[in-house]
């Protein structure tokens, strides 16, 4: 039998999770956010950045920061599926709020095992999305690439559809969940506040109140057009 490859420490795969999402964008990472991003001191990250360089993890890109090898985004993912199955499953069969699964999973997904991920997996038919939106990889490593804008963006039509919510705090997707913003629901945008960023929009079809948010909230929500016959 194979020997399988040593997993990687708990820090090790904490940044390249975290370095990886700094660079869906298409943008490399810089020393200043991944700080950020895992609560750190900048002189923490210039360590590590240089061991996971070492490693072939990761490479410099001159003046403007760093960004995933393959084989480092092959890592990245694989502990992104990791975590969004268990976030699944635990909203799906534990009965865990969508804003609960988030940091129960941070806790489960470097201790859980291949085997039990793919058996969750399994169990849950293969989800391709997590409780708020996000796309699974596969087993493969293969994850849907597909980016939407946000509901900040000014360019949008007047009737789109929630894809997902980009945010970790319970606060927000309580409040997002009170008002029936969730993944799937389509709204109708009733009217942008000028300087200010603020959204009104209203949930299609339902008749109900218009719901006022702020730029920071909209610019984590994201949405597709709806066509309109």
């Amino acid at each position: 039998m194979a020997e399988q490859p040593p997993r990687l420490s708990r820090s090790v795969e904490d940044y390249l999770k975290a370095i990886y999402g700094l660079c869906e964008g298409g943008d490399p990472a810089v020393t200043r956010d991944i700080a950020e991003r895992l609560e750190v001191q900048p002189a923490s990250v210039s360590g590590m950045v240089k061991r996971l360089a070492e490693s072939d993890l990761l490479e410099h890109v001159p003046y403007r920061g760093v960004r995933l090898t393959s084989s480092g985004t092959r890592e990245a993912l694989r502990i992104l599926r990791r975590h969004r199955i268990l976030e699944t499953y635990l909203h799906e069969r534990l009965g865990y709020t969508w804003d609960d699964v988030h940091a129960e999973a941070e806790r489960l997904e470097h201790a859980a095992s291949d085997r039990l991920i793919e058996r969750m997996a399994h169990a849950l038919d293969d989800p391709r999305h997590d409780p708020h939106g996000a796309p699974i990889p596969d087993a493969s490593g293969a994850i849907d690439a597909a980016r939407y804008p946000t509901l900040a963006d000014e360019d949008l039509p007047r009737r789109v559809v929630i894809r997902a919510v980009q945010d970790e705090d319970p606060e927000h997707l309580r409040y997002l969940e009170s008002r029936g913003l969730v993944p799937g629901v389509e709204l109708v945008l009733e009217a942008r506040v000028p300087f200010e960023g603020t959204l009104r929009v209203r949930v299609a079809g339902s008749g109900g109140e218009l719901e006022t948010l702020g730029e920071n909230l909209a610019s984590r929500i994201l949405v597709s057009p709806v066509e309109v016959p």
